[in-house]
């Protein structure tokens, strides 16, 4: 018989510890936001990177969405570049 582990989310599953997972996750989200503000204005990579202050190969790793090549720190400038501002809601999790 084996054992089958479960996890609430698929962070949970890939990261070692639960602050691991949180940070994963939150990482993603903003990731998604931003491709979505990418996608609606339908720029090139060339133009996003412009807008978003950073190099088109880092473009192309956001929207490939390459979590671990990003911190939150940078996501949170990419977003400000971007005329967004990034709330912080805390969960009881």
């Amino acid at each position: 018989m084996t054992n089958t582990e479960t996890f609430n989310s698929v962070w949970d599953a890939i990261a070692d510890t639960p602050e691991q997972a949180a940070n994963l996750q939150a990482r993603a989200e903003l990731m998604l936001q931003i491709t979505a503000i990418i996608k609606a204005n339908d720029w090139k990579q060339a133009d996003a990177a412009t807008h978003c202050g950073v190099t088109q190969p880092r473009i192309n790793d956001l929207l490939r969405g390459r979590v671990s090549r990003f911190s939150l720190d940078a996501l949170v400038n990419i977003a400000a570049a971007l005329g967004q501002r990034v709330h912080v809601e805390l969960k009881a999790a």
